[in-house]
């Protein structure tokens, strides 16, 4: 870093002088240049404020102090209030503050309310609405055709966040304004300089790590079955059999509280669950898994030991007098365990090993909901702000990072419970920036309506660009019955997205898939099937999550950055960077319009095969069977093949590569694959990344042996075929069959070429059941 000082300003300047900090003194401001153009201002309105500590000995350590920073007619009442202003120059496009059931593009903020991040149980929660939701991350970016920026404000209290972007005039350059505002704490700005989109989530986790979906097991990405709640032991058979009997795979299936004697969390209630372990054991010889709820609340009960140990170990959030806090949720009369509190984390952590979590096996998964906090009898439905947390810390200071901490700690004993050898899986409906760490977030409490069903789309996508990539919302809406024709929908909706679960209320009508007659079945098995034929794509992009920080789920932007076009749609979006989706969210739709991106571009109908320029908007007709789903040219995409009942036999089954040729009659992709359960991908390196390639000649390098070949896009008649194979032990996907077909590539092929090609797969199948039988004489 350089250092340069004038009367008015100091210059820092590094990357040999590409970007460069000016630090003005009067009245104090930072522009940050790139280029020598200012993209980013720091306090250009001169709203830079914060608050000093009281001198709590004369004020009362609990008397509040008028704060005299308002903003947008909000007046925080107590003495720790922080906030700042920045201006995006040359940007009128901002994204992110999840979560909010709200458009992917912020909203301009000046004639209305700022968005609010502060962690709430809201039910059936307001749509197109900046009011605060379950989770908050304070991360915005700000997109242009040539440039993304990206902004972090560090803050865990009350949050608000204003945007404004003025009507752009003649001959002056547009610009966002983005004033923040937090009840406590300190000013802790990270600006992100990208300066393209994926740069940009590539350095945000940087700071607050990357996704861990695919440090899960590889069944979480199958379909999971829930429902408030599954009566006892033979309904939850009896819906595992159901799934079996209408042949439609599922992986995981849910209980939610009733399964517990009383509402204590570890516990099993003795007359519908006498045999828990028994029942996990059934499911795990099927390859399926069982998921449990564990709020944070904890039943007063003086004669349950888990709350004695709790309570005698110091592990509760106490009340402004020092005492033990008291609120009400689903037991009653409740406690509330303080995860701030280093001690209290491994003491949670340790409540589920198997020796402390009796009827628990090494199978059993975890689902943390209520853990905003949710206090049925607290203010705004949650703990009053000035509960004390560990190290004396206000409940105000770090309320959006509660959840957080819940997850962490569950995430920890899952792991510590194996020994440190089996990947955990953990669903938090609260959330914080870096959440990604520890497993997946779901929208809450929904309603089976087609709005909540379109909303759901920017919601995912809005989580998404800030780093929370394993999201999903519930199918078929949590509360209130959808109609068949909705329910279909949302199932093929849900299929396309990271996390992928059924969920509905007590009060609900059931609402397993082969309830609603022959038709509907028939729509969702299919829908779910094609989610399991994509597994090894999905699992693939949860591999580069991991990796890179960049999410499965995409805003067309992130992938065209300099189409101006796709900057507000939120109605599609890219699954990698191969698929467009478009999902169905209206209800009678007999034609559907698709932004088709990238006047250079060919996309395939994944459906039909049919070829469509980029650039453009198609109108397709659509059936209930429909599901807008496009290949983009250029691409390879690896499916499974065949049928199974869950995750497990689809892995058995051998690969397809769908190739989609571009303009240059070239397409590439990429399968990565592990064993799906342990953490040697990363202990030992002990995993496969493999990448395919088809040249313009036609000539297709592999390094693993595949099924079947598709071909969208080949101009001309191929005068011959190779093929290049090395044989390996993908232990999951193996074939000894090798099939090649040719789709929409010519309108005829010689002869020859096809027998060529017949004669070759019978020479490697005999070759390939050579070598297998050779290997295993010698025992290999």
């Amino acid at each position: 870093v350089r250092h340069t000082q004038t009367k008015d300003y100091t210059i820092l300047s590094w990357s040999t002088g590409y970007y460069k900090a000016r630090v003005w003194c009067f009245p104090f401001h930072i522009e940050i240049l790139c280029e020598d153009e200012v993209r980013v201002t720091f306090n250009p309105e001169n709203k830079l404020w914060f608050e000093t500590l009281q001198d709590t000995k004369r004020q009362g350590a609990h008397t509040p102090i008028p704060a005299k920073n308002n903003f947008n007619n909000l007046t925080f009442i107590h003495s720790l209030s922080v906030g700042a202003d920045l201006r995006f120059h040359g940007f009128s496009h901002v994204y992110g503050l999840p979560e909010h059931a709200d458009p992917l593009q912020l909203r301009d903020t000046r004639e209305g309310e700022p968005y609010r991040l502060y962690n709430l149980d809201v039910f059936a929660y307001d749509l197109k609405s900046p009011f605060g939701l379950y989770g908050s991350v304070p991360f915005v970016l700000a997109h242009s055709s040539n440039r993304t920026l990206g902004v972090f404000w560090l803050n865990a209290s009350e949050t608000f966040g204003d945007s404004a972007s003025p009507v752009k005039r003649r001959r002056t350059e547009p610009h966002t304004d983005l004033h923040w505002l937090s009840e406590s704490g300190i000013i802790d700005c990270r600006v992100l300089l990208g300066p393209q989109p994926k740069q940009v989530f590539s350095q945000y986790a940087q700071l607050t790590g990357v996704c861990s979906t695919f440090a899960a097991p590889s069944v979480c990405a199958g379909y999971h079955q829930c429902r408030w709640n599954y009566n006892d032991e033979a309904d939850v058979t009896a819906v595992d059999a159901g799934f079996d009997l209408n042949k439609i795979p599922y992986d995981v299936i849910w209980l939610d509280i009733e399964h517990t004697d009383g509402k204590r969390y570890f516990t099993w209630d003795p007359a519908l669950f006498p045999r828990p372990a028994e029942l996990q054991r059934h499911l795990e010889k099927k390859k399926r898994k069982l998921v449990v709820i564990s709020d944070p609340h904890i039943k007063l009960d003086p004669d349950w030991p888990l709350f004695r140990e709790a309570r005698d170990s110091g592990h509760f959030v106490k009340d402004r007098e020092g005492q033990i806090f008291k609120g009400s949720c689903w037991p009653g009369e409740s406690c509330y365990l303080d995860f701030s509190n280093p001690a209290t984390r491994a003491w949670y952590s340790r409540c589920f090993s198997l020796n402390n979590y009796k009827g628990s096996t090494s199978s059993l998964f975890v689902w943390n909901d209520m853990n905003e906090p949710s206090v049925f009898d607290g203010p705004e439905q949650t703990m009053p702000k000035d509960a004390v947390h560990f190290g004396d810390w206000e409940h105000r200071d770090l309320h959006n990072l509660y959840g957080f901490y819940q997850q962490m700690a569950t995430a920890e004993g899952l792991v510590t419970r194996s020994g440190g050898l089996r990947r955990p899986f953990v669903l938090s409906r609260s959330f914080f920036a870096g959440s990604q760490r520890f497993g997946a977030v779901w929208t809450g409490d929904n309603v089976a309506t087609w709005d909540y069903l379109k909303i759901s789309i920017p919601m995912l996508l809005s989580l998404s660009v800030a780093g929370i990539a394993f999201c999903g919302a519930d199918v078929g809406g949590f509360v209130k019955n959808p109609t068949p024709e909705l329910l279909v929908r949302w199932y093929q909706a849900g299929a396309l997205q990271p996390f992928f679960r059924g969920h509905s209320a007590n009060v609900t009508k059931r609402r397993e898939p082969w309830l609603f007659g022959e038709e509907v079945t028939a729509a969702i098995r299919a829908t779910i099937h094609q989610r399991y034929l994509l597994l090894p794509y999905w699992y693939t992009l949860f591999y580069w999550a991991h990796a890179t920080g960049l999410s499965p789920l995409r805003p067309l932007w992130v992938e065209f950055p300099k189409e101006e076009d796709t900057f507000t749609i939120d109605n599609e979006y890219m699954i990698g960077g191969a698929l467009l989706a478009c999902p169905i969210t209206d209800p009678g739709v007999q034609q559907i319009q698709v932004l088709l991106p990238g006047s250079d571009e060919i996309w395939y109908e994944v459906q039909s095969l049919t070829a469509h320029k980029g650039g453009r908007t198609v109108c397709l007709p659509v059936t209930m069977e429909t599901v807008p789903v496009f290949q983009r040219g250029g691409t390879i995409i690896c499916r499974a093949t065949g049928t199974g009942s869950c995750t497990a036999d689809f892995q058995k089954q051998p690969l397809s590569l769908t190739v989609a040729l571009n303009t240059q009659e070239v397409a590439e992709g990429e399968l990565y694959l592990d064993d799906g359960y342990s953490f040697n991908y990363l202990d030992t390196k002990t995993f496969c990344l493999r990448r395919f390639k088809m040249d313009s000649e036609g000539s297709f390098d592999s390094d693993t042996i595949i099924q079947s070949v598709t071909i969208m896009g080949q101009k001309s008649t191929p005068s011959s075929v190779l093929f290049k194979f090395l044989v390996l032990y993908l232990h999951f996907y193996f074939s000894t069959n090798i099939e090649y077909f040719f789709h929409h590539c010519c309108e005829q092929a010689h002869p020859d070429v096809f027998n060529n090609v017949i004669a070759f797969c019978d020479k490697m199948t005999a070759h390939t059941s050579a070598l297998l039988q050779h290997q295993a004489e010698q025992g290999r």
